[in-house]
């Protein structure tokens, strides 16, 4: 039995990764540490709860002493770090928890992967030759798109706002120590997940939210900023397979090649909405969920538009998205239908 550590487990897209590695991998044990913020959800693991291959340990990867005691007491041979604090808007209004989370935890990790896997530099403890830190991070690092174009994973980064200036420092010291040590890391930068499990703060989800309470739905400025959309679970796969099969100190980027404004996003969410849960069926006012969005002042830093180009783990590893958008999204409001009845 292998023991994997995975970092911020019980929020949205861990939480995902961890039933997806239960369910593929009868060989490992998934030690899932998490904070249990207010972004975290256990209902979301229920299933796996008494699984003997699943621990829940509360706690913060900034806690040096803590990740100790898991890398000794579990043998950890692997680590998956999804843990960060990830909303825009709060890393506004408040950016200092984004560099101790994102880019002083990141750190701390590191070190502790670094003491328990390497006795020094490119020198592996006995046994501890095939263990890897994947670190998944985002395609925000990269900042912002004209009308045409996409992010390589060679593109310069240029991030715009506290939440990815965060996550590029935390890309750089994953990177680092793979020069300067020899971790065997990969990074790993997605676009925009979306699917079950989101917390109610992001964009889909609010729509959703909203759109069920007869509540305005808010979008920012004109609402054409575009993002390169993927489903939850095809991430993941992305993420499974850049952690066993891709190569060390290498850079996958992850996207979904569904290109959306939100502006398209609204109609899409309102008009299924419309068909599935029409308002007189849930006692709304409103004749139609589009006459529910409104438009509100942009965000300071508010990137343009985002697109990954996927073609190095779609040749190199073999990487394909399972789910279009159509597909995906359809999933996803009747994931949120039921959660909110």
């Amino acid at each position: 039995m292998k023991s994997i550590l995975v970092t911020g487990g019980a929020g949205f897209i861990g939480s995902n990764f961890v039933l997806h590695m239960l369910e593929k991998y009868p060989d490992y044990k998934i030690v899932n540490l998490d904070k249990l913020t207010y972004a975290a959800n256990t209902a979301y693991l229920a299933a796996v709860e008494g699984n003997p291959r699943y621990r829940l340990v509360k706690g913060d990867i900034l806690d040096a002493g803590l990740l100790d005691e898991i890398f000794t007491g579990e043998n950890i041979v692997g680590v998956l770090h999804f843990a960060a604090e990830s909303h825009v808007d709060n890393s506004i209004s408040g950016p200092v928890v984004f560099i101790e989370t994102n880019v002083k935890g990141t750190l701390t990790l590191l070190e502790a992967a670094r003491k328990h896997w390497l006795d020094a530099p490119f020198k592996p403890k006995p046994g501890k030759e095939q263990c890897r830190f994947l670190h998944v991070s985002t395609d925000e690092v990269y900042g912002s798109l004209g009308e045409t174009g996409f992010f390589r994973e060679d593109t310069s980064y240029a991030p715009n706002s506290p939440y990815s200036a965060s996550k590029a420092g935390s890309d750089f010291l994953a990177r680092a120590w793979h020069h300067t040590y020899g971790l065997n890391t990969v990074i790993t930068n997605c676009s925009n997940n979306y699917g079950p499990h989101q917390h109610d703060e992001k964009l889909i989800p609010t729509i959703i939210r909203k759109a069920l309470a007869g509540e305005k739905i808010p979008i920012y400025g004109d609402g054409k900023n575009v993002r390169d959309w993927l489903f939850v679970r095809d991430h993941c796969a992305g993420i499974d397979l850049a952690f066993h099969t891709g190569k060390a100190g290498e850079t996958y980027n992850i996207g979904g090649r569904n290109e959306r404004n939100n502006l398209q996003i609204v109609a899409t969410i309102t008009g299924l909405l419309q068909d599935i849960a029409p308002p007189s069926a849930r006692g709304l006012k409103v004749a139609h969920y589009k006459d529910l969005i409104t438009f509100v002042a942009d965000r300071p830093g508010h990137d343009r538009r985002y697109a990954i180009d996927a073609t190095k783990i779609e040749t190199q590893l073999g990487w394909k998205a399972a789910e279009n958008f159509e597909s995906g999204i359809k999933k996803t409001v009747e994931w949120y239908l039921e959660k909110h009845r």
